[in-house]
């Protein structure tokens, strides 16, 4: 058949401008649909923007230490709008950015919603029918919103950099990453905080021993956080504040509710069951190991299939999916001993296995750790700690994860990550001689 396009993409996210580029620069004609921004949600309200929030949050900190290093602060002020709109002003840069690569690679850009509407066939908003060879659905996930009386009171992190004004009081509801990164900023902003879930521990996939030492030290910042906290209904008062109910007669009263209660993937009103495209219970779209559905001429990536909801995954799918179809070079991604963090304050970085997981897979583990204070904080008189854990297979002597929460964990781990990724010993991190003074060399010399 005579196709309009070689592929077309349906979400112009990481993973599909990355396919899209690829594709194109294989000689594909490509086309992408974007119903909201180019860029999606990594780069116009999710990482970017939210690391943004991060740094800026941390000037709090930064400054109040900054007297013991003999600089005086007195009249230093924070306001909101200020980091709220260059934040905003650096997303649309970085949207100018993605745009300018596609276009450059000759993607053809529509601004609309497109839908399936065959297996060959996109259906865009303003009813047009556009046919492709191929079909790659990449349209990422979308925040869950629990199904409680009063939860449209409460805003979800596609709204949370747009508010006009910081709250005095804030709930966050949610055990991972949104809810403790945001946590964290908003009460470095000056925000009373309550971090609140329906289970009794946070942030599952990471160590807990690490997980732990940020639940501490968040409390010890202030932050008030409470397991088992059920959430039946949400009430708004006359003033316009809320009530969050607990379930237990412990509610809280805030001036703004977050939910970052995870994110489901995008494929609602999308076409795909029509289309034939089998999909999971939580609306993932089921892929197999070249990211093909069962339907022959579509493809999926990225969130919305619900693998591991990472941008740098999200890129690697794309990248590899377009190598594979486009590029005559079939490949796969390997998901083993991915590094992640969690931009919290203080942030955690983790690759491998826990300690958790490797004493319930491995006989003979091996766990070595380092429990310090940072030079900054010992000269700030800050008392927090930092805690580095290594993971070993103590039949092999490699080491199977890292763990660490501290400062600048993440931009420590990704180095760190190469070493558990290659297969590494214990003995050759023993044998790198220590970085000195720097918080890096505990890896290397930890007992």
């Amino acid at each position: 058949m005579n196709y309009d396009f070689d592929l077309f993409v349906i979400g112009a996210g990481s993973g599909g401008v990355r396919a899209s580029r690829i594709a194109a620069s294989h000689g594909a004609r490509v086309a992408v649909a974007e119903e909201y921004r180019v860029g999606g949600t990594c780069v116009i309200r999710g990482c970017v923007p939210k690391k943004l929030l991060v740094y800026g949050s941390h000037f709090a900190e930064d400054l109040a230490d900054a007297r013991r290093f003999g600089w005086d602060t007195t009249g230093a002020t924070f306001d909101w709008p200020t980091l709220r709109d260059n934040v905003a002003a650096e997303v649309d840069r970085l949207e100018g950015l993605y745009g300018q690569t596609l276009g450059n690679n000759k993607v053809e850009i529509f601004l609309q919603r497109a839908t399936v509407a065959a297996p060959n066939l996109v259906r865009l908003a303003d009813g047009r029918e556009i046919s492709a060879k191929h079909i790659l659905i990449a349209t990422g996930a979308w925040p869950a919103i629990p199904a409680i009386p009063g939860a449209e009171y409460g805003i979800t992190s596609n709204e949370v950099f747009h508010l006009d004004n910081l709250p005095k009081r804030a709930v966050i509801a949610g055990a991972g990453y949104i809810a403790n990164e945001f946590a964290g900023i908003f009460h470095e902003l000056g925000v009373e905080v309550t971090l609140v879930t329906r289970g009794d521990k946070m942030l599952r996939s990471y160590d807990q021993e690490i997980v732990e030492k940020l639940v501490g030290i968040s409390r010890s910042k202030g932050i008030d956080i409470r397991f088992d906290f059920k959430c039946p209904a949400v009430r708004k008062q006359a003033d316009g504040s809320l009530i969050i109910e607990s379930g237990n007669g412990d509610d809280v009263e805030a001036d703004l509710l977050l939910f970052a209660i995870g994110r489901v993937p995008k494929t609602k009103d999308l076409g795909l069951e029509a289309a034939g495209v089998a999909l999971d219970a939580d609306g993932a779209v089921i892929v197999d190991a070249h990211n093909a559905t069962n339907v022959p001429s579509i493809h999926a990536v990225g969130d919305v299939t619900n693998r591991v909801q990472l941008t740098p995954v999200a890129i690697r799918e794309g990248h590899a999916f377009a190598d594979s179809v486009f590029g005559n070079n079939p490949r796969t991604i390997d998901y083993s001993a991915i590094p992640t963090a969690v931009f919290s304050n203080p942030p955690i970085a983790g690759v491998g296995l826990t300690e958790e997981e490797a004493r319930a897979t491995l006989s003979d583990v091996k766990v070595y750790k380092s429990d310090f204070r940072a030079m900054k904080n010992v000269l700030a008189g800050r008392n927090e700690r930092a805690l580095y854990k290594m993971i070993v297979d103590g039949a092999t002597d490699k080491v199977i994860g890292l763990h660490l929460i501290g400062p600048d964990s993440a931009e420590i781990l990704q180095a760190a990550a190469i070493a558990v990724k290659a297969g590494l010993a214990k003995q050759d991190f023993d044998d790198t001689v220590a970085l000195h003074p720097s918080m890096a060399e505990e890896l290397v010399l930890m007992k």
